[in-house]
């Protein structure tokens, strides 16, 4: 057997090299220098660069590392780790490895055993934590999403590709991140099912690494993220105040992002934005793409609110669909809240879904400070003003307050909605277009002679700025 030291060290790194992949064996051992070679106490001194590289190596290697060099050095060999502590002062530590004869009588776990072609333990399964329902054939694409979907779907159909890595989505709440996220992982498992796919919040990571720190299990939580080939994070902004979270997740991006693995990110706004992380890791997050989700246009959510419909199997009026587009405010989940809230009180109440009916739901569904005024609460101010019910108002009595609030129902709603004349009507005790459009010429003429009643329009018109 060769005796030189040195020959036998390279001879160690090329059995490693057999049984580990290209990539493992240039983040790990590539960097490992050979030190010294004590034949008196059979000891083997490497340096390594970081106290990390030291524990991934003990963690995932040692078994590897054993069987080797007990073959090149002989049996017997203890291996010491130098590491290096303080690059800029060169401050190092020696720490000797875990003798041979523990390793053999230790249980073969996943933490321990190292990944060799002839006996390594394989990451076991795991659950991708996908929602298998938002998939890229029902996420509608349109002008505000057009790029994000198509990079998101060539990212889902050739995952090992290192374009575009990473992928970070950007958008406000309610704009289709995490269905977007989603629908790339559930391509990717549909096409590669080996694939170790995961989907994690970035609250349930930061949990899930401070319960690892509280259990001293941190080097198993990281050597689990590091074996995911797809790792999708969504609402990253969460760690922007979590330091160690922040210093856990570099590190794991760092390996995956060596080993060619896909890493995609989402979050509420361009990582310019994340204040309290690292440049470090900003700039990691800004190495690959950058894609804004916007808010859809009108246009957008009409044919999203279309195929909600005919998938759900409902029938809802053209102007209805348009009305409820018109006024969620652009958001996907206020979308799907309106249609679920509709079917529910046409099931539970035995009714159609018309625009009276969307305008209650829009009242309860949509944010109090952006929904519209709708016939209801026009009419529920106006008859309060004049003292007056509703019924007597749509009813077809000719007194004079009945009228009057009739006429300025009708005119404040054709000044507030985005109604036409003959809906107005419709939804005013059943009258026709030409009564709306004679009704709100009454009241501009009322109004242009006769100041008081001028100034009663306006106190009702405060009032509606009060409820809103």
């Amino acid at each position: 057997m060769n005796s030189n030291p040195r020959a036998l060290w390279e001879q160690s790194l090329t059995l490693i090299k057999g049984n580990v992949t290209e990539q493992q064996f240039n983040t790990w051992f590539k960097p490992i220098v050979l030190e010294s070679f004590d034949e008196k106490t059979q000891t083997l001194l490497v340096q390594v660069p970081s106290p990390f590289v030291y524990e991934y190596l003990e963690e995932n290697f040692v078994d590897l590392l054993g069987k080797v060099l007990s073959y090149t050095f002989g049996k017997g060999v203890k291996l010491t780790y130098r590491i290096v502590t303080d690059k800029s002062n060169d401050l190092v530590q020696d720490i000797p490895s875990e003798p041979a004869a523990h390793i053999d009588n230790r249980p073969r776990t996943h933490a321990n055993v190292s990944p060799t072609t002839l006996d390594a333990a394989k990451p076991q399964p795991i659950d991708s934590q996908l929602n298998p329902h938002l998939t890229f054939s029902n996420f509608i694409e349109g002008d505000s999403n057009k790029l994000p979907r198509s990079v998101g779907l060539s990212i889902a159909e050739h995952p090992s590709k290192t374009s575009f890595n990473p992928m970070f989505i950007f958008g406000p709440s309610g704009c289709g991140k995490t269905h977007l996220i989603n629908a790339i992982g559930v391509r990717t498992k549909e096409l590669y099912p080996e694939k170790r796919v995961l989907y994690v919040s970035a609250r349930l990571f930061q949990v899930q690494y401070t319960s690892a720190v509280l259990h001293n299990t941190t080097n198993d939580f990281i050597n689990f993220y590091q074996t995911i080939d797809v790792l999708i994070v969504d609402d990253v902004q969460e760690w922007m105040t979590a330091e160690k979270t922040q210093l856990a997740f570099f590190h794991i991006f760092n390996h995956l992002f060596k080993n060619g693995k896909r890493i995609i990110l989402a979050s509420d706004r361009p990582p310019v934005d994340l204040k309290g992380m690292p440049d470090r890791l900003l700039t990691r997050f800004s190495c690959g793409l950058i894609a804004e989700l916007e808010k859809p246009n009108v246009q957008l959510c009409i044919d999203i609110l279309e195929s909600k419909i005919k998938r759900d199997g409902l029938k809802i009026p053209s102007d209805v669909i348009r009305f409820i587009a018109e006024t969620a405010n652009g958001s996907v989940r206020d979308l799907e809240g309106v249609i679920n809230s509709l079917m529910a009180y046409s099931v539970v109440y035995n009714c159609n879904i018309d625009m009276r009916l969307a305008e209650r739901v829009i009242k309860r569904a949509v944010k109090v400070d952006d929904h519209p005024l709708t016939i209801d609460d026009i009419l529920e101010t106006v008859c309060n003003h004049f003292n007056v019910s509703s019924a007597a108002v749509a009813g077809r009595s000719r007194k004079h307050e009945y009228v009057e609030a009739r006429q300025v129902s009708m005119y404040l709603a054709q000044k507030y909605t985005k109604m036409p004349s003959a809906r107005i009507g419709k939804l005013v005790g059943g009258r026709d277009h030409s009564t709306v459009i004679h009704s709100c010429n009454q009241v501009e003429q009322r109004m242009r002679i006769d100041a008081h009643f001028h100034d009663e329009i306006a106190s009702i018109e405060n009032s509606f700025k009060l409820k809103k």
